[in-house]
């Protein structure tokens, strides 16, 4: 059976996407229209860049819904989603971001609406609807680990993930809370083998209460599917970026004051998750290839926390 493009879970043999899935996205049951062209999306990825309050350097585009919910268009200000089409270096990016952010719910890390779309060439793009807008276009104060951490943006990877949890206990507004899910994530990224995790990949949202939390997670990406030899973490762990054991995660989680107890209950979480990710790997749009390579990622990884 065909899988769902936004949830991974199976579909009738009719339908690209569960009607629940697409009104989760758009807030219509109806898949909004996109007329682009790859050729235009990368023209206007170059037009767009800079402009944006997106760092990164695959190409993407900021949209915006039309109020009768019917078309998606490309906006240079105010938009409420960002796609990502297939990058030119590297193929099946947008595929292997959607499954990575969906194998992240597996263990309760928050994500914003996301999903694939079809291009007019029948290439997929990923979609995200953005969490530092709200639907009137009114922006939610979001300061990433980066700015926090009064580095400039070329320093993103000269960081770790104890000074992520300094920069959690001195501006969160619930330290042990935060803390105990940056722990969940970086535990996660290494887990899917994201090389990537740097420090403007982790942010802080300020609610409008005033609430200082981390974001829902983005940017999620198995680095070593699209990179083979990028085995590193962005943010290295107890002076380490590799070859990391069962210990070593327990020893981090007590620098983050987190409980024995609870941290093993963490771990568990991740071990189990096993069994759930295989089968959304299974379900997702990669190759079979792909698929058998992702798969014996997260086994092995697994088995180390095992210890």
């Amino acid at each position: 059976m065909p899988s769902c493009a936004i949830c991974l879970l199976p579909t009738n043999e009719n339908a690209e996407y569960h009607s629940a899935c697409i009104a989760s996205l758009f807030g219509t049951s109806h898949l909004p229209k996109l007329d682009l062209d790859p050729k235009e999306l990368y023209r206007l990825a170059a037009k767009m860049a800079g402009r944006m309050s997106i760092s990164g350097v695959q190409e993407k585009v900021s949209l915006t819904l039309s109020k009768d919910k019917r078309t998606l268009a490309v906006t240079a200000s105010g938009g409420r989603y960002i796609l990502k089409p297939e990058p030119h270096r590297f193929s099946a990016v947008p595929q292997i971001e959607h499954l990575t952010m969906r194998l992240a719910t597996l263990t309760s890390i928050d994500i914003p609406p996301l999903g694939l779309m079809k291009l007019k060439d029948g290439s997929l793009a990923y979609l995200i609807k953005r969490f530092d807008r709200l639907d009137d276009g009114t922006k939610i104060q979001v300061e990433d680990f980066c700015q926090l951490s009064e580095k400039p943006m070329r320093d993103k990877y000269e960081g770790s993930g104890e000074l992520c949890v300094r920069l959690l206990k001195k501006y969160a507004s619930e330290p042990l809370i935060e803390i105990r899910k940056l722990y969940n994530m970086l535990l996660f990224g290494w887990w899917t083998a994201n090389g990537d995790m740097h420090l403007k990949n982790i942010s802080l949202l300020t609610s409008g209460d005033r609430i200082r939390q981390l974001s829902p997670a983005y940017d999620l990406v198995c680095t070593r599917l699209v990179i083979p030899d990028n085995d590193k973490l962005a943010l290295p762990i107890g002076g380490r970026d590799k070859a990391f054991t069962r210990r070593k995660w327990l020893d981090f989680a007590e620098y983050c004051d987190i409980p024995p107890k609870a941290a093993i209950r963490l771990l568990s979480k991740q071990i189990e998750a096993l069994g759930p990710a295989k089968k959304l790997i299974a379900s997702s749009f990669l190759s079979d290839d792909s698929k058998e390579k992702y798969e014996q990622m997260v086994e092995e990884n697994t088995a180390v926390l095992k210890g």
